[in-house]
């Protein structure tokens, strides 16, 4: 007991100092490639918040637990739109840009769509993992273009080049990396604290995936979430939670499948991807109007969480 707690509280103090190194860092790498910070979190930053789903669903995949990789990957994202962006909105206003309503969670939502039929026989091999990985390049290839082209304006704008040394890329990168490892660390520590003490208790497979699990690999994303709300990196908190769960659904159960075949419970097909598609679905017309975020808004997002949970349990 003693030392699963250890793991848990540890894991919590990773995950901030990874949060912290991690916003702090891309945010600098951003401004002195003249990237956007919604860019930013689109991508370094969402690669690096789902890294732990990644090694979890790895993990369970090869331990046979099949069930474990679903909750995971369904459960955080519902975690990330529902709990995650509703404690957000409190803290500070989400201004949400017109590009992430337009392109960004469109693509999210249509790639949630796409894994149903992907799911439909109750299996999910290689074929249907690289299509994933497919969908994911697809994306990032319409993505970064848009990213250098930008870059290139803000560069003119300010009319001096940001990058004069070595250092000014290495020290940015450096904290990137170090947030990265701190989160990946602070999320299995997390994980496996809290999956022991669940197991103590006779708890299911799947809805240990869809609440502890996700939860705890979910907690990169709030952590990285509220401090870039708490920095006023408004365009990097919405953009982090919405690359995340992108990455999630490509990224993480692609490479997951490219590992090993798994197979998953009508349960999961029936209830759980239609319950996470209304929850993230829930985020358009909440991101369109005003195309901000705040405190009523996150509670509409808060109340959504907790109906998907009424209803999965």
């Amino acid at each position: 007991m003693i030392l699963h707690l250890i793991l848990l509280f540890g894991g919590i103090l990773l995950l901030y100092l990874g949060a912290e190194w991690l916003i702090r860092g891309s945010a600098e790498l951003g401004t002195r490639l003249g990237v956007r910070p919604i860019i930013i979190g689109l991508t370094i930053v969402s690669v690096g918040t789902s890294a732990p789903e990644l090694v979890v669903c790895i993990l369970a995949v090869l331990q046979d637990s099949p069930e474990l990789v679903m909750g995971n990957v369904l459960g955080s994202n519902l975690a990330n739109v529902g709990l995650i962006l509703g404690i957000a909105a409190f803290l500070h206003p989400l201004a949400v840009a017109p590009r992430v309503v337009r392109r960004d969670i469109p693509w999210m939502l249509v790639i949630t769509l796409v894994t149903v039929p992907l799911f439909w026989n109750l299996s999910f091999g290689r074929l249907e993992g690289i299509l994933l990985l497919v969908i994911l390049a697809i994306y990032l290839g319409l993505l970064v273009p848009k990213a250098r082209v930008e870059g290139e304006a803000i560069l003119k704008e300010t009319g001096e080049r940001r990058i004069e040394t070595l250092k000014d890329v290495l020290v940015p990168v450096g904290l990137v990396a170090a947030g990265s490892v701190a989160l990946v660390g602070g999320g299995q520590g997390i994980v496996r604290g809290a999956t022991s003490l669940a197991a103590e208790l006779g708890v299911p497979e799947l809805m240990v995936g869809l609440s502890v699990v996700a939860i705890g690999t979910s907690l990169p994303e709030l952590a990285t979430t509220v401090v870039a709300a708490a920095r006023k990196e408004v365009d990097l908190a919405v953009g982090n939670i919405v690359g995340s769960n992108i990455f999630n659904l490509t990224f993480v159960l692609g490479g997951t499948a490219m590992v090993r075949p798994f197979e998953i419970s009508e349960r999961v097909l029936m209830v759980g991807l239609p319950v996470t598609f209304a929850v993230s679905l829930l985020l358009l017309p909440l991101a369109i109007h005003r195309h901000m975020i705040g405190r009523t808004k996150g509670m509409i997002l808060l109340a959504g969480y907790v109906a998907a949970w009424v209803i999965l349990s």
